[in-house]
């Protein structure tokens, strides 16, 4: 068999550059997701009580905190949850609002003090027609960005280029959130 014979085949190298990602499945494929909408199956409700390193939590707050996100859109990607399982913003007290949007400014002074982004981009998905993978728990996603981001990679390979181990991103971030020792 020729090398052109065997370049169809997969796993053989051809004129395409591919970059395979197969940890991607675990997301594609939905196992981190809740079965249901309660509490006890929630991801983050059962991420608080894990300790901050392995659970990935930046920063603890009275009524909210910050987490990386385990599927990240791109490098130190955050999420700032309530603590409270609450699946609406107009369900979150007036306390809780304020927190996680002071944590939310916060979060992004962090980023741009540990890796100088160009923008963000912040929001919420509220419900699953709306794009909340996690529907049940409200969470504010907090976007680094940086210019140029947005390369081919996610549009022709299907995946981004992370720099840093999720682990290693926590600990910068949590070293650098103010009046914690990480």
């Amino acid at each position: 068999m020729t090398s052109e014979d065997a370049a169809g085949l997969p796993g053989v190298p051809d004129a395409f550059q591919r970059l395979w990602t197969p940890h991607r499945m675990v997301y594609i494929g939905g196992e981190n997701k809740p079965a249901g909408p309660g509490a006890a199956a929630c991801p983050f409700c059962q991420v608080q009580g894990r300790s901050d390193v392995e659970g990935l939590i930046v920063h603890r707050s009275e009524l909210a905190f910050v987490v990386l996100n385990l599927y990240p859109y791109s490098p130190g990607h955050l999420l700032v949850c309530p603590y409270r399982h609450v699946a609406d913003w107009t369900d979150a007290t007036a306390a809780e609002r304020a927190e996680i949007g002071e944590l939310t400014a916060v979060a992004m002074g962090v980023l741009r003090a540990v890796s100088s982004p160009s923008g963000f981009n912040l929001g919420m998905n509220q419900g699953a027609v709306a794009g909340a993978g996690i529907a049940a728990h409200l969470h504010q996603h907090v976007v680094p960005r940086w210019l140029g981001d947005a390369n081919f990679l996610p549009v022709i390979g299907q995946t981004k280029a992370l720099p840093q181990l999720l682990g290693q991103t926590r600990d910068l971030l949590a070293a650098a959130w103010p009046g914690t020792a990480g």
